[in-house]
């Protein structure tokens, strides 16, 4: 099973509504403070996709 580093997102505000997010060389994993048991996971040219989208 694979451990991952995550970091809170810097935009995160007081409360239970963080985003966090970790990286490996194949992929970036999100996941949200309310519900730490799921994560999305894609590559990292879709991740810079949805960056460059917003």
């Amino acid at each position: 099973m694979t451990t991952h580093v995550w970091r809170k997102s810097s935009y995160c505000q007081e409360g239970e509504a963080c985003v966090h997010i970790s990286t490996d060389p194949d992929a970036v994993h999100l996941t949200d403070s309310d519900a730490a048991e799921t994560v999305v996971t894609v590559g990292h040219d879709a991740f810079a996709a949805l960056l460059k989208s917003l």
